[in-house]
């Protein structure tokens, strides 16, 4: 290359519009390949090192980390995937600030009395928030021998996911329901763990699908009580004990039921109805035991 046709590194920051040391710093991670050095040992870069430098000033101006300049300009990976990435890293940087925002909003709304157990709660959740721990506590509920299947779509519909935007109502309701499993779990709490039963996969198929098809009972604006919802939740039941709906059974259903109920499922269903909108497994289930107990009485 001839010597002319290099520049210098005060040349090359004057071109690209910056500082030597900025140039320097580029330099020295790798970034800018020097051309040459020159007689006196200064660094000396070719022609194509203004366009270089410029791209990676870009980069660096939308959060590109530099190791990850580098391998967009070695070919390593494409401009595309880094902007990919960026935005994915982006999004979960707004998200948890945004959690941030509304957590401060919750200390702040709150009266002074609540300021401390209000920041133990808010300050135990990770952000952005992780349901890891109530993913676990289903997990420790649901009976051992239920299918991978069915335990993976029960705990995902069990399981609310916090709101990318959430109101100050929704970080304390989501502080609430983490500090509820994690209490049930780390301390053994699980005491409303449903009773064994021979064959989990047919009880909890069978109350699943009931569930979903509430769904369909209320887009119809019924009000609980017979229909295909609940005999497909009784007979879930029924064939959990090994025998068939009939009248007795409901009956004897509606009286284990009642007595099965547990305050703290029915405080994890409050809260998760103040993350999630609609109808969760919770509104469900309560749902179907009004509508046996109301077909119960009438029959």
């Amino acid at each position: 290359m001839p010597p002319d046709s290099t520049l210098s590194i005060g040349e090359l920051a004057a071109r690209a519009g910056t500082t030597v040391k900025t140039v320097r710093f580029y330099s020295d991670r790798g970034l800018l390949p020097e051309a040459s050095r020159s007689a006196g040992g200064h660094r000396r870069y070719g022609p194509g090192a203004p366009a270089r430098l410029r791209t990676i000033r870009a980069l660096r101006s939308l959060g590109v980390p530099v190791p990850e300049i580098g391998r967009v300009l070695d070919r390593g990976d494409t401009l595309e995937d880094v902007v990919a990435r960026r935005l994915e890293d982006l999004g979960t940087e707004l998200a948890a600030l945004r959690w941030r925002e509304a957590a401060l909003r919750a200390l702040q709304d709150g009266a002074p009395e609540q300021l401390a157990e209000r920041l133990e709660l808010i300050g135990a959740v990770s952000v952005p928030p992780s349901t890891a721990a109530l993913a676990h506590y289903w997990r420790r509920l649901l009976p051992v021998r239920l299918s991978a299947r069915l335990r993976r779509a029960v705990t995902d519909a069990a399981v609310p996911q916090p709101s990318a935007d959430p109101t100050p109502g929704q970080v304390l309701a989501f502080a609430r329901i983490h500090a509820l499993a994690k209490a049930a779990t780390d301390h053994c709490l699980v005491s409303h763990r449903p009773a064994a039963v021979a064959h989990p996969d047919l009880l909890y198929g069978g109350l699943y699908e009931a569930h979903r098809l509430v769904e369909a009972a209320l887009r119809a604006d019924r009000d609980p009580g017979p229909g295909e919802a609940l005999d497909c939740y009784v007979a879930a039941h029924a064939r959990a004990c090994g025998t068939r709906d009939s009248p007795d059974f409901r009956r004897t259903l509606t009286v284990r039921l009642a007595a099965e109920d547990h305050p703290v499922m029915s405080r994890y269903w409050q809260l998760a109805g103040e993350l999630a909108p609609g109808l969760t497994l919770g509104g469900a289930d309560s749902w179907l035991r009004e509508a046996l107990t109301t077909s119960t009485a009438a029959g």
